[in-house]
């Protein structure tokens, strides 16, 4: 089974590094930026068929690894 991870700065987090990579885009030329975000994807392979066990442990793994979850939101998705 394949699941994706997705997280993110919540709102009101500065993002230095989006604001880096907003800026690199205005500089390349590219128009109508209005802003940028950056966040991380993690695409994971899992055995098992339960979905409702994945998911549950793709929760687990991600409060206590993938996401700083005071700064971070995370979504986690089968696919």
């Amino acid at each position: 089974m394949k699941a994706r991870v997705t997280v993110t700065l919540k709102t009101g987090v500065l993002d230095p590094q989006g604001k880096a990579i907003e800026g690199a885009l205005r500089s390349l030329g590219v128009e109508g930026i209005a802003s940028v975000r950056q966040g991380k994807v993690f695409d994971i392979e899992i055995e098992g068929a339960d979905p409702d066990v994945a998911k549950a442990a793709l929760m687990a793994a991600s409060e206590k690894l993938l996401a700083n979850t005071v700064v971070e939101n995370y979504r986690v998705e089968l696919l």
